[in-house]
């Protein structure tokens, strides 16, 4: 009877975790019920990009490395979905090591082309709506902090809080594999975990979650449980990695679009740090408009950093972010989309088109479809800026060795 009733209940909060999830994910104009086959589609050779890369090849061969290091470490019959075709572990490697070996090569751009349609498929992402998909950037932020709390640094960077929990639901109804919530264990039962303001201004983890930092400023906490992942400086010298570890389990909802809703800032102006500007200004409005996002991230602490979703170091400008139900993990991408340039007062003064090949590394809350993806910028003032900025769309393309050359390495 018991078990009835806990199984009934957990029914109850999938339903509602369905209709908030897919609730939160409507502003992005995501079809939640779209297929990972759907997802992209192979392009004949005669269709395929001109490949060109506008960065050094180093970073390239260090961000396949990357790949093929997780790759390694999984069953040899894991499969990769590419549109309807379906790749092992095996193959992915073999295709990242010819890509590799070539590139070491540093072939002039015909020679890439003709390399490229001598040798692998070539899928494009269907893209959203208009066919296209939307590029936005994400960076690692550098923060100074305290291991103690102080009158300076009075912000605490949470840890895992002991009583937050998972459960798996494909236990209790098997056709729903993959699927997950978080929540408070109370003692009898499973509740939604605490909002960012009962965490953030009602003591709600009390007694309960290690503090990893002080920092100084609640903004530069939202805008690092953002990124991801960041890097804090101590007065002391010491430099610690924190990394994303967890989340309180509610939906992420887009400040951003709120103030745009709002009419405060601006479509065409809207930027990480047009927000930071207006929160600045405005300290009375900052735990209205930041509670407006319910979800809030734990911390964990890595030996370095930044880390992706597959547990390997993210390459500044080579990693990208993509909705991994439906995109192959590790994967070798090309897109297209647009840069900017900065003038010598850290302004941006144009956007230019670009190419340039990157490994599919991490994944993100608010990067759900086939329209979406995020590239990670590095540190640093530039990619700061690009990073807060770049809200611009361009074609995804993914790269995988004919299966009839596999027989011949």
């Amino acid at each position: 009877m018991k078990h009835s009733l806990f199984l009934l209940y957990l029914s109850a909060i999938t339903v509602l975790f369905c209709f908030f999830f897919l609730a939160g994910c409507s502003v992005l104009k995501i079809h939640p019920s779209l297929k990972d086959e759907f997802a992209m589609q192979r392009v004949p050779s005669y269709r395929y990009p001109e490949f060109s890369d506008d960065m050094v090849c180093d970073s390239l061969e260090y961000g396949i490395s990357q790949s093929i290091s997780y790759l390694k470490k999984l069953p040899s019959s894991r499969q990769f979905r590419f549109g309807e075709d379906s790749f092992n572990a095996i193959h992915m490697i073999k295709s990242m090591e010819y890509f590799l070996n070539f590139i070491q090569t540093r072939p002039s751009k015909d020679e890439l082309n003709r390399f490229i349609k001598s040798n692998y498929f070539v899928y494009k992402s269907i893209g959203g709506r208009d066919g296209h998909v939307l590029f936005t950037g994400y960076y690692e932020p550098i923060l100074k902090g305290s291991l103690e709390q102080n009158t300076e640094y009075r912000i605490p960077i949470y840890a895992r809080p002991c009583d937050l929990t998972t459960v798996d639901l494909s236990l209790f109804i098997p056709n729903l594999k993959n699927k997950r919530i978080i929540g408070r264990y109370t003692g009898r039962t499973v509740v939604p975990y605490f909002e960012r303001d009962e965490i953030e201004y009602k003591g709600g983890l009390e007694g309960k979650a290690e503090k990893i930092a002080w920092i100084k400023d609640p903004i530069d906490l939202f805008f690092l449980q953002i990124q991801g992942s960041g890097r804090i400086y101590f007065d002391n010298g010491k430099t610690i990695n924190v990394h994303y570890d967890i989340t309180n389990g509610h939906p992420y909802r887009s400040i951003g679009r709120l103030l745009i809703e709002e009419g405060i800032i601006e479509r065409s102006e809207m930027s990480m740090q047009k927000i930071r500007a207006y929160l600045s200004e405005h300290p009375e409005e900052v735990r209205s408009i930041l509670n407006f996002n319910p979800s809030y991230v734990f911390f964990k602490i890595e030996e370095d950093g930044p880390l992706g979703y597959l547990e390997v170091k993210l390459t500044p400008g080579r990693s990208i972010a993509l909705d991994r139900r439906i995109f192959p993990l590790s994967a070798l991408a090309f897109i297209e989309t647009k840069k900017p340039l900065i003038n010598g007062d850290g302004e941006i003064h144009n956007w230019t088109n670009f190419g340039r090949f990157v490994l599919n590394h991490d994944t993100g809350g608010a990067i759900r479809g086939p329209g979406r993806a995020d590239l990670f910028w590095g540190n640093g003032p530039y990619a700061e800026i690009a990073a807060g900025h770049m809200q611009h769309t361009g074609e995804l393309y993914f790269l995988v060795l004919k299966p009839s050359l596999l027989k011949m390495l």
